[in-house]
Order: C-alpha cells, then sequence, then structure tokens
C-alpha cells in the first residue's frame, strides 16, 4: 500500500494562518499603550498632623498645589497581567518649604500601588499612595 501525500492540506493551512494573523492585526487595539497608560492619575493625599485624606486626580505631565505641596505625574500604568492588577506610576513631588535648592524634588522617582515601600515617601507630615490610573 502507497502513502500518498495530501499537498492540498498544506496549501490551505498556510492561507488560514496569513489570514488569521492579518485579521488578528486589524481587530487588535490599534494601540495597546492607550489600554495600558492613562491620561490621569488619582493620589490619596493622607495629613498626620489632622489625619484628614484627601483624593486628587492629577493630569499626566501638569503640576497640581496641594498646601504646601507641587505634585507632577509623569507617567501612569496599568500591569498588564490581569491576575495580579497592579498600577505604577512616576510621581515628583516638591515642598515649597523646602528652601535647600540643593533637593528640588523630595520625592521623584516610580511608585507601586501594591507595594508602596518599595521607594516609600517620605514626609513628616504627608503620605500619598496612587490608587488609580485612567483614561
Amino acid at each position: 500500500m502507497k502513502l500518498e501525500k495530501n499537498t492540498k492540506l498544506g496549501k490551505y493551512n498556510k492561507f488560514y494562518q496569513i489570514t488569521l494573523f492579518i485579521l488578528f492585526i486589524f481587530i487588535s487595539p490599534v494601540n495597546s499603550k492607550e489600554i495600558l497608560e492613562g491620561s490621569y492619575l488619582e493620589v490619596k493625599i493622607l495629613d498626620k498632623v489632622s489625619s484628614k485624606n484627601t483624593t486628587l486626580t492629577l493630569k499626566i505631565g501638569k503640576e497640581k498645589k496641594f498646601q504646601n505641596l507641587v505634585l507632577k505625574s509623569e507617567k501612569c500604568k496599568n500591569s498588564e497581567f490581569d491576575d495580579n492588577p497592579d498600577i505604577t506610576a512616576y510621581l515628583q513631588v516638591k515642598d515649597l518649604n523646602t528652601k535647600d535648592n540643593d533637593k528640588v524634588f523630595i520625592f521623584n522617582g516610580w511608585t507601586f500601588a501594591s507595594s508602596p515601600s518599595l521607594k516609600p515617601f517620605d514626609h513628616p507630615v504627608y503620605d500619598i499612595w496612587i490608587t488609580k490610573c485612567f483614561n
């Protein structure tokens, strides 16, 4: 008994692979960064003296003043993993009461909603943590 190759199946298989690839490109979101990166960052600020919580919404790239602090978020991003969602943001904070010209920011760096202690915001009066990144 002689075995025959099914050459038609191979030709159709490549056609289906190429068609699925093209459909995937056109159906998938135009820019996945738009989904992951937000235009606004929501932060909570705790005043340790009065024990009051304040929620602020920061537009990415714009400064916002709160009491004697100036906050600016350069970037915020939602995690790419659905099983353990996390929010990451690049935050800059200036204290207007500080007269030290050598130190521009009291905080300048990435912060994580799930692990704020990785790079903590250290201030005698305020605690800041990120809560939401959205468009």
